[in-house]
């Protein structure tokens, strides 16, 4: 009997994959982590951890297997918060959930359960697992869900062949309303609870109030930008290469105060990032406002009018070596080489048609079509058909 230990999370997805798992025969422990202390920040009871911990043990109880809490809040804050502090004051937008994947779930907590004995670590990702032999080599392969709607393979987009060959997703062949059924067949707690929302395990966070703790509040401007400005009437030179074409094509635009009309206040541009409305309080306009731009050094915040205005769409990025990622390091590109491939920027974005082309100094991802706020900070991951092969944090 192989041991798995579930991550446990007092939700409906890894109650299921822990029964699933029992029922084919494995020895199975369930861990819950704890990874926040504050309460002062989340909205308290959107999803305290008390009660997910105690949900996890109910569920751990009815199935008959072993079951405790582990405290992984240090590490959280010194991997994930401190990071995320960094990012937003350097004006980048992390994702603490890929992030928190690779470092606290495939990382800390997998060397807790291998030292426990584990053979694996099961979690509750709507994910699914590949192996194939190449030149006499166990690769895994990281493929998307079943389920369209719920894939979480983008979550999952940094992990390393060594935390793949140990991880297991039971439920990634199924569809959430078969996940429930099967919850509630088995008569357990978590079969109508909502998913929960928010930081990984730390539930809902009221996000300027969690920043305010390092960040502090700064008044500035909030400046409209026209969507006839002549910013983006810039003329294309002729170009040498297509290096030099996608470097240009991955430059942002520049703004500055003059450029637009200042139409409101914030307190400060660190909170604020690129493509989002709400926040911003200021009315009398036809559409929506979305922020474009933020400048956390002069503190200013740049906006545009509607939701196709310029300003949001860009359809080259770059990602720097240092922040480039292979789950399949024998597809990793060699300088100079291409390859078409499908790729998202955001979780639930559609994959969408894109080359990606290796350069000296990283990898360019260029999209057949322009994509709404391509976001500094955030992960862009492509795919080969429904397996994913690699990511990096956009530059």
């Amino acid at each position: 009997m192989k041991r798995v230990i579930v991550g446990l999370s007092g939700g409906v997805d890894s109650s299921v994959a822990a029964y699933l798992l029992k029922e084919q025969g494995y020895e199975v422990i369930g861990l819950f982590m704890k990874n926040w202390h504050d309460d002062s920040v989340t909205i308290s009871n959107e999803c305290p951890w008390l009660e997910d911990s105690n949900d996890a043990m109910i569920v751990a109880e009815k199935l008959g297997i072993p079951f405790q809490v582990v405290d992984l809040s240090e590490q959280y804050k010194d991997r994930i918060v401190d990071y995320m502090f960094d990012e937003y004051e350097k004006g980048r937008t992390p994702n603490p959930d890929v992030l928190c994947n690779r470092e606290i779930k495939f990382d800390v907590f997998m060397k807790i359960a291998l030292d426990l004995g584990a053979d694996y670590v099961a979690t509750g990702h709507y994910c699914r697992k590949g192996e194939e032999q190449i030149n006499g080599v166990t690769v895994n392969k990281l493929l998307a869900g079943v389920d369209n709607n719920k894939d979480q393979s983008y979550f999952l987009c940094q992990l390393s062949q060594k935390q793949l060959a140990k991880a297991l997703f039971p439920i990634g062949e199924l569809t959430k309303p078969e996940v429930r059924k099967i919850a509630a067949e088995q008569d357990l707690i978590t079969a109508d609870k909502k998913d929960s929302q928010g930081l990984c395990f730390i539930g809902k966070v009221r996000l300027p109030e969690f920043l305010q703790q390092k960040l502090q509040p700064k008044e500035g401007i909030i400046v409209k930008i026209p969507n006839n400005s002549p910013i983006y009437n810039r003329v294309l030179p002729s170009f040498n290469n297509k290096e030099q074409e996608l470097a240009f094509l991955a430059t942002k635009y520049k703004y500055a105060v003059a450029d637009g009309n200042t139409v409101g206040k914030h307190q400060g541009a660190h909170y604020f990032t690129k493509g989002q409305r709400k926040g911003l309080a200021v009315g009398g306009m036809k559409e929506p406002l979305f922020v474009i731009e933020t400048d956390v050094n002069e503190n200013v915040i740049y906006t545009g009018e509607g939701k196709q205005h310029k300003g949001l769409y860009r359809n080259v990025l770059f990602i720097s070596n240092e922040e480039l990622h292979w789950i399949r390091e024998d597809l990793a590109l060699e300088n100079g080489a291409n390859l078409n491939v499908e790729a998202r920027i955001r979780y639930r974005q559609k994959l969408e048609e894109a080359t990606i082309y290796k350069v000296e100094k990283g990898l360019y991802v260029e999209f057949k079509n322009p994509q709404s706020a391509i976001t500094e900070g955030q992960f862009a991951a492509w795919y080969l058909k429904d397996e994913l092969i690699g990511s990096g944090v956009i530059s």
